[in-house]
């Protein structure tokens, strides 16, 4: 093939970067706020709750409105949604500057997550619709990279904000950088579907209350459990909804999203592996990042640098990854990537009381080399199930699997993780006064206060207390592991095989042969 054929020119490239910047930046706001939980209720008086929402609230919105963000991005143009998207993203991330009480924060984080649904589904498309065939692969892995250090570098950086200055330095720096990332888009050429249908308003309504009630049930599962009246009816409301969502689709003209896609091997394996991913790994940073600083004892800046060697994978092995897909076939990658997820959930399952650094880092780095390993490949197969002018709601369809996978488990992970320490603490509160009975119970944070108002005497609780917290992560990561390998046999064998390459015949016979060139053939082999 002719180098100069899949050659990007200077916006190609420029495009290339903004896109992986800008999902970079989105899913960094998801985790950023993490570390500066403790500092915001200080400053603001907001309640346990509310400091759930504030995280929540924007994750939350992403996943109601991502899709219609995607389809609104194919039918008047992929960088126009993603320059609305950047500033309302930078616009309200700026309002906490202004204004610091909790009902304000958890509605401008709710209205960031609004700009982020824009943003999310034009990246991807603006990068499939407007580069080459030939380098499409590298480009989805560089932006699969991208995701993966957005959730390390966002607990990162924001740990070293909270070093030299207030919680608001979080959001001023969002702020900025989406500002300065619109202002630089405005030079990338627009990409926009051939053909626009008419906008599918009941899709994009019953989608919208069915992905989000979903996510909310997930979300109030590790506070309200999974039996609550709450939690049972938003996750038969959003079931209910998607279901009706289904049939709108399979009946009107101009379908928000053809249900009929997940029929296809590439994109339902592709959907479902990318969802596995966020669910394995979301909950595997939950139950870690406890670790680390409960156990451990670090800081949230040197839990955040303990994390950091996830991104050495990331980097090195994502953009790889689709080149690897096409060489030995997607099953096969799905396959090892989903594996190698829940062998490292196993790891940690390992985790000790008396555990160190070291017994931490290999299972984070056997996670991230399956995620590098898998997530390229799983987008790229979801992207090429539908036409150019589809890619778009396609993209949506990949972020939506990523948002209702980590809301999930969260809540697994969680609800698990309380489950398990609830059982093994009940055991000392018989012996405790009547009124220290309740934060024990509650959570190790609660039992460790209490030991540490109670002095010297009171490390026998503190140790037990522990030990019952290390006993839930031990089994919410066995539990997320062997799900996870559960999922990597079943979605492996429902992959398709490695494509067959567009290859050009050697040499054009001649009309006097009265043959015709071989026309090329790009099925997946079983």
């Amino acid at each position: 093939m002719d180098s100069t054929a899949t050659r990007l020119s200077v916006m190609q490239r420029w495009a290339l970067m903004l896109s992986c910047a800008a999902v970079a930046l989105v899913v960094a706001s998801m985790a950023a706020l993490y570390t500066a939980l403790p500092e915001i209720a200080a400053a603001t008086g907001a309640t346990q709750q509310q400091l759930t929402w504030i995280v929540d609230g924007y994750t939350l919105a992403l996943a109601c409105l991502v899709l219609p963000g995607g389809a609104l991005g194919d039918r008047y143009g992929r960088r126009r949604m993603l320059l609305i998207g950047l500033g309302v993203f930078a616009l309200f991330s700026a309002v906490p500057m202004l204004f610091d009480g909790p009902i304000w924060l958890i509605a401008a984080r709710s209205a960031a997550g609004v700009g982020a649904a824009l943003v999310m589904p034009s990246t991807l498309s603006l990068l499939t619709a407007g580069l080459p065939e030939g380098r499409r692969g590298v480009a989805v892995g560089m932006w699969a990279g991208s995701v993966g250090m957005g959730a390390v570098g966002g607990i990162l950086v924001s740990g070293l904000l909270l070093q030299f200055w207030t919680w608001v330095s979080i959001m001023a720096a969002m702020s900025a950088c989406s500002a300065l990332l619109a202002a630089t888009g405005c030079v990338i050429p627009e990409s926009i579907a051939s053909a626009r249908p008419g906008f599918d308003p009941w899709g994009t309504v019953t989608s919208a209350i069915g992905v989000g009630m979903i996510v909310a049930a997930a979300t109030e599962t590790p506070r309200l459990g999974w039996s609550h009246p709450l939690v049972i009816g938003a996750a038969v409301g959003g079931i209910v909804s998607l279901a009706a969502f289904a049939l709108i689709e399979l009946r009107v003209a101009h379908p928000l999203l053809d249900v009929r896609l997940f029929a296809d091997r590439r994109f339902g394996t592709g959907t479902a592996s990318v969802a596995i991913q966020f669910l394995v790994s979301f909950g595997m940073f939950m139950l870690v990042v406890q670790f680390l600083q409960l156990i451990l004892g670090y800081r949230p800046l040197i839990s955040a640098l303990a994390m950091a060697p996830m991104m050495i994978p990331f980097v090195t092995i994502s953009p790889i990854s689709p080149w690897l897909a096409e060489r030995f076939g997607l099953r096969l990658q799905t396959l090892c990537g989903l594996s190698l997820l829940g062998v490292g959930l196993l790891a940690v399952a390992r985790l000790s009381v008396d555990g160190s650094y070291f017994d931490v880092v290999w299972p984070l780095l056997i996670v991230s080399l399956g995620i590098s390993l898998s997530a390229a490949p799983a987008t790229a197969a979801i992207m090429a199930g539908v036409s150019a002018d589809q890619h778009g709601i396609a993209a949506a369809v990949n972020d939506v699997s990523r948002e209702v996978g980590a809301a999930i488990g969260i809540a697994l992970a969680g609800s698990i993780l309380a489950a398990g320490y609830s059982q093994r603490i009940e055991t000392i509160l018989p012996m405790l006064p009547q009124q220290l009975r309740g934060p024990v119970s509650g959570s190790l944070v609660g039992a460790l206060a209490v030991a540490e108002h109670l002095g010297p005497q009171a490390q026998p609780l503190a140790d037990a207390a522990k030990a019952a917290f290390v006993h839930g992560v031990r089994r919410a990561a066995a539990i997320l592991g062997t799900v996870t390998l559960a999922a990597a046999l079943a979605i492996g064998l429902w992959a398709p095989g490695r494509l067959r390459r567009r290859t050009p015949p050697v040499a054009a016979p001649s009309a006097a042969q009265g043959t015709e060139p071989d026309q090329p053939d790009d099925r997946p082999t079983d």
